[in-house]
């Protein structure tokens, strides 16, 4: 992006790796590879990131996509007894793979499947994040891995509470520990939303994805739990506001440049079964064109 790119334009930049094959959504291969493909020649093309999908769909997804697949930047989700060894064979085939996710807890864990991931690509481990062990994470940091999130569900259950949340972020700032979201962040700001696309969904209380990606920026910048908490919290819309050269949260603000930095070195996206909910929730509050 060039130095005239606003900072709305950074905090969205690759923000949404879509997950159209997962619940709530849980579209086929076909609808998922199509959707993806017309969302990256879209005017938000921007805001989108990689396809998830899950390692042993791979086959299925080479056969929907066929010579498309060049054009999709893939995101793996892989169990722990995946066959690791042949990601190399993967990518000498040309599939596009720019990330793993996997759950590991134990520091031996980690360091096991880091050495397994071909050069190049990014690993993420999913850790719970009410219970992770500071163990595990000086492992990941050690690795150069990075930590997956997961911040809801399809039930109220699901949802970590802001205060967890706020703990985590201030201890992967601390390790300078990269991270993705997911799960349960379709909308910008925390609300009251349905879980999921049926009629009689459960409503509950959503965490927003700016109000996320606006924590981690101000604990990445040394802000205190506290302040990430309360920004975690917020409902309002009208405490937020957008210029071409900065966003603010009522006090705090932060620049095009800081954006950008905190985008590139630590909050780097989040997965979200929708691609149009989260851009259309953005346009009605005016931050999108």
């Amino acid at each position: 992006m060039s130095e005239q790119t606003s900072a709305i334009d950074h905090l969205l930049a690759g923000l949404i790796d879509y997950a159209g094959l997962y619940p709530p959504a849980a579209l086929n291969m076909r609808s998922a590879v199509r959707n993806y493909l017309g969302y990256s020649r879209s005017k938000h093309s921007g805001v989108l990131g990689r396809f998830v999908v899950d390692l042993d769909r791979l086959h299925e997804l080479w056969a929907v996509a066929d010579d498309s697949i060049c054009n999709l930047r893939l995101s793996i989700i892989a169990l722990p007894a995946a066959s690791w060894p042949n990601l190399r064979h993967l990518l000498d085939d040309g599939v596009p793979i720019e990330s793993i996710e996997a759950k590991a807890h134990s520091p031996s864990e980690i360091e096991r499947i880091t050495k397994l991931i071909p050069a190049g690509i990014t690993t993420y481990f999913e850790l719970p994040i009410s219970s992770a062990e500071p163990q595990a994470l000086d492992a990941i940091a050690a690795t150069a891995a990075r930590v997956k999130l997961r911040t809801g569900g399809l039930v109220a259950e699901a949802f970590p509470p802001s205060e967890a949340i706020a703990n985590m972020l201030k201890a992967l700032a601390h390790r300078r520990i990269p991270f993705k979201a997911t799960a349960g962040l379709h909308h910008p700001i925390r609300s009251r939303y349905p879980f999921t696309y049926a009629p009689d969904s459960p409503i509950g209380t959503m965490h927003g994805f700016v109000n996320l990606f606006l924590a981690a920026t101000l604990l990445y910048l040394g802000g205190t739990l506290d302040e990430a908490n309360q920004l975690l919290n917020e409902e309002h819309p009208e405490a937020f506001s957008i210029s071409p050269e900065a966003i603010a949260w009522r006090s705090f603000h932060w620049t095009s440049a800081q954006l950008r930095t905190v985008r590139k070195e630590f909050a780097i996206s989040f997965g979200s079964c929708s691609f149009e909910e989260p851009i259309h929730d953005l346009e009605a509050l005016g931050w999108l064109p």
